[in-house]
């Protein structure tokens, strides 16, 4: 199974180093990143391969959001077909 996290908040130093390291400990893979700064803003998308996780979708999404406390951040963890679903015409 593979998810999409996204990540969207006021740029510091970590918010990636963050992540990855949340979801190394949990078996998660990270197969793509696309991040981007708009003026102040940081704006990153992951295509993450959760086959070897330990945990699910809701609970990596809670781990996250845990990990980045107090950054100001939004994160959002869903699986590949409903992120396809959302945005298909």
């Amino acid at each position: 199974m593979r998810a999409v996290i996204t990540v969207i908040g006021k740029d510091t130093v970590g918010i990636l180093a963050k992540i990855s390291t949340e979801c190394a400990e949990n078996g998660v893979n990270i197969m793509d990143v696309s991040q981007t700064v708009m003026q102040d803003m940081f704006v990153m998308t992951m295509l993450a391969d959760m086959e070897k996780s330990t945990i699910d979708c809701p609970e990596l999404s809670d781990k996250l959001t845990e990990s980045v406390k107090g950054m100001g951040l939004q994160i959002h963890v869903m699986h590949e077909d409903i992120f396809n679903s959302m945005h298909n015409i």
